[in-house]
């Protein structure tokens, strides 16, 4: 893998976030974010490109489309080692996103509350969330994903070891830990709607 040059980060857990972009930016990564994270980095100090200024579309209705775009997905998604899809990806001007730190709308919070009402919950199930966690982990082979702030530290120290980078056993790793999440994720939505009548 090549050194890390893009990151999106989208968080509603903040703990450490600001502290993490600062690394990153120190290894020269370019951060693109969206709405209350790009504000929280910004008053850390820390130089945010908007998503809608990435992707030449404004975040719309509501906050529900942001990053479902092909300048995102085809970012993470293709494969640097496919011709195909380097050809397709310089002509439709979409460049690589190496690492992807998101996590989700705290949906079981969410619904655990007293009095929610379903239109809250449906709310609070996060879309965009989840594509990116999947196009990042279903691609790790070239995209870094990180949902939990516990793997700050440890992807730092392999970006340092190794001048940018982080190791396949690693980017492997991770993405386990997403596609368990986001089945948990989905199971809790299940199991609430299983217990709504309208």
């Amino acid at each position: 893998m090549s050194k890390i040059g893009r990151a999106i980060i989208s968080v509603t857990d903040k703990s450490g976030i600001v502290a993490f972009a600062a690394s990153l930016s120190k290894f020269g990564v370019e951060i693109i974010s969206t709405g209350g994270t790009a504000k929280a980095l910004r008053q850390g100090g820390i130089h945010v490109t908007d998503i809608s200024e990435y992707t030449g579309f404004p975040e719309m209705m509501d906050g529900r489309v942001k990053t479902l775009h092909p300048k995102v997905h085809g970012g993470l998604l293709g494969l640097r080692d496919n011709p195909e899809h380097a050809r397709m990806m310089e002509t439709y001007g979409i460049t690589p996103i190496d690492m992807v730190v998101v996590n989700l709308y705290q949906f079981e919070r969410t619904v655990a509350k007293e009095g929610v009402t379903l239109e809250e919950a449906i709310e609070n199930i996060d879309i965009g969330g989840p594509s990116m966690l999947r196009s990042s982990a279903k691609n790790f082979k070239f995209v870094t994903v990180v949902v939990d702030p516990a793997d700050y530290q440890t992807v730092l120290k392999e970006m340092e070891a190794s001048g940018g980078e982080t190791t396949l056993e690693t980017r492997f790793r991770l993405a386990r830990k997403v596609f368990r999440l986001t089945h948990e994720y989905d199971g809790a939505i299940s199991r609430y709607l299983d217990a709504v009548s309208l």
